[in-house]
């Protein structure tokens, strides 16, 4: 959930850090720190606040050198300040750290270094690191951090240097990201390519036990038993300028604006018109068993469990399958028995959840073949999967996501489609249906033309402190991710509900000050939606509806409308969840929130 970047070559150190970190900003951002070798000792300014904080007290700082670490920190062991900000020093200040994760056993590590003399400084688990390492430093960082690494238990991405090593850098990895990235004799390292894009587009990501040790003269990757490994060099698909806000006042706004282009690409090559049947070359080692499967389970966490969640109704909208959607941070600890041939599906834009990779490692142990939906290609979900769909929806950096979740439903609906067109759905019907999803970016289009009404009525609403939302079958999924974008990014207490369900105690809430929003576009419970907004009007609650184009009937109910374009029932939410991103975004810049880095969270949650 932290960022790091880390660097040695021949560019200025300061510089490449600070703008890499503000490149990672929202994947931490209540302190910040750098670590910069020049080549006698290691200078360290770190202070809680934001990166801009950090870069005006650097701005009149000369730091020489060609080695540094660096880190944007979320704060999980002891509260944002100063002195448990990254990076963190051993004891002796030779050992310099900066890490992402949880170290579990810190505690046991701690009382024992204490014992030993060492006097620890900060509240985090991440100091344990440091000075373990210096523990078993005898000249040579790469094999202390080797030793060290053998008695930590839990998930770390850990960036080291040392005083008495000015051209060495080490990074290990288990269970949090890190990448190398390479050029012209720089190396780097960092847990987010979006870090290092403006130097070099060729990575190796490291795997889950890999040590590299960078120095000027190249790289040396060993895993388990201290053992020389090769990692595949990769380039990465998307540049600079998509990681940037070109004009746009925040990157929420700007992925909510690129959901028409995000919905093409997750279609693009993918589909066979005249088959009636999409093509998803990433199944292609598990289709046999996958199309011969009786049983999907659909694991997500937060945007990621509603989007698995309205896939669980287009699937069984399309397939003959018994298929579940499960909240992946509750999953591993049930007890498990799955049918012969049970494919588990993750979905994870970062591809690095925490949750949801031990999810799926725990159903790989009890029998069930793996399948990823991801974002980001090799990342951790990705590799473990080995089979699966990637996004290719460029990155996305806005902590509250947005173009993910409905790129993620049309990759539900093409594999649902695929997997129905191999049991009982026509050839008319997969024509149909791929003919529908290519009109999704255009209508996606007429969505965010209806953006100057949507503002008008989050400035008439933004100031009620508890929303309810609306919706049943396909867009119940819908109500829950309006609710949860709208808490995310303004604070307003927002609920999410099954619309059948408002009988069942919500409607106690229903007063003139809370506005409720129902999504109630034209499908086979219509009808029962318009009861339900019937019982809010009756208890003179406002109602701001989502509904189809020409709804006249509704228009005379409610009091706000904004009308989307009608597509097939179970496509719906891809359309009529944009209103409701737009709505909360919103509501937060009127409120004057922080919008792309909403208090308290982080856009890749990789610890439990």
């Amino acid at each position: 959930m932290c960022g790091i970047v880390a660097y040695i070559g021949d560019l200025d150190p300061k510089e490449v850090l600070i703008e890499g970190l503000k490149r990672l900003e929202y994947r931490g951002y209540d302190s910040a720190g750098v670590a910069v070798h020049d080549g006698d000792s290691v200078a360290v300014y770190k202070m809680a606040g934001r990166i801009a904080d950090l870069e005006r007290r650097l701005s009149q700082v000369k730091l020489g050198g060609s080695l540094g670490i660096g880190h944007t920190r979320w704060a999980t062991h002891g509260e944002p300040n100063d002195i448990n900000a990254h990076p963190h020093p051993d004891y002796h200040n030779k050992v310099f750290v900066v890490h992402n994760g949880i170290i579990e056993n810190y505690l046991a590590i701690k009382k024992e270094l204490e014992k030993r003399g060492v006097r620890f400084r900060s509240e985090t688990d991440t100091e344990v690191i440091s000075n373990l390492i210096a523990l078993n430093y005898t000249g040579d960082l790469t094999e202390a951090v080797i030793r060290a690494a053998e008695l930590m238990e839990g998930t770390f991405g850990i960036a080291v240097i040392h005083k008495d090593e000015p051209k060495k850098l080490v990074l290990a990895r288990r269970g949090s990201p890190l990448i190398v990235g390479i050029k012209d004799g720089c190396f780097f390292g960092t847990s987010d390519v979006a870090a290092i894009l403006p130097h070099t587009r060729d990575v190796i990501y490291l795997e889950d036990n890999d040590i590299a040790t960078l120095t000027p003269d190249g790289y040396k990757i060993i895993s388990r038993g201290a053992k020389t490994v090769t990692r595949l060099l990769q380039r990465i698909e998307w540049s600079l300028e998509d990681a940037q806000l070109n004009g746009y006042p925040h990157y929420m706004l700007k992925e909510i604006y690129e959901q028409p282009e995000a919905i093409f690409n997750a279609m693009r090559g993918r589909i066979d018109i005249m088959e009636g049947v999409p093509k998803l070359g990433g199944i292609v080692p598990v289709w046999e068993e996958l199309k011969n499967c009786k049983s999907i389970i659909l694991l997500g966490c937060g945007t990621s469990f509603y989007a698995a969640l309205a896939g669980k109704y287009i699937f069984e909208s399309l397939t003959n399958l018994d298929v579940d959607a499960e909240l992946a941070s509750e999953f591993r600890y049930r007890r498990m028995s799955f049918l012969p041939n049970t494919f588990v599906v993750a979905l994870s834009q970062s591809g690095e959840t925490a949750d949801t990779l031990a999810a799926m490692r725990e159903a790989k142990r009890k029998g069930a073949r793996l399948l990823g939906i991801v974002n980001v290609v090799a990342s951790s979900i990705a590799r473990e999967a080995g089979a699966g769909i990637y996004n290719h929806a460029g990155p996305e950096i806005g902590v509250a996501s947005t173009k993910i979740y409905t790129s993620q439903l049309v990759i539900l609906t093409l594999l649902a489609l695929l997997l129905g067109r191999h049991q009982t759905l026509s050839l008319t019907d997969g024509v149909r249906i791929l003919r529908e999803l290519e009109t999704l970016p255009s209508k996606a289009r007429e969505v965010l033309k209806k953006a100057d009404l949507i503002e008008t009525i989050a400035q008439r609403y933004h100031r009620y402190n508890n929303w309810l939302f609306l919706g049943r079958k396909y867009n119940y999924p819908t109500a829950l991710e309006g609710a949860l974008k709208l808490k995310e990014v303004s604070y307003i207490h927002a609920e999410g509900y099954a619309a059948g369900e408002m009988k069942h105690g919500p409607i106690a809430l229903i007063n003139p000050e809370m506005p409720t929003v129902a999504i109630i576009t034209r499908d086979e419970i219509y009808e029962k939606m318009i009861n339900n907004i019937q019982e809010v009007k009756s208890r003179r609650g406002p109602v701001i509806a989502v509904c189809n184009e020409g709804d006249e009937k509704v228009k005379e109910m409610v009091d706000e409308v904004i009308e989307v374009p009608e597509t097939l029932p179970f496509l719906s939410p891809i359309l009529n969840v944009i209103p409701l991103q737009l709505l909360a975004y919103h509501c937060a810049r009127f409120l004057g929130r922080d919008i792309d880095k909403p208090r308290n969270l982080a856009k890749s949650v990789t610890v439990e």
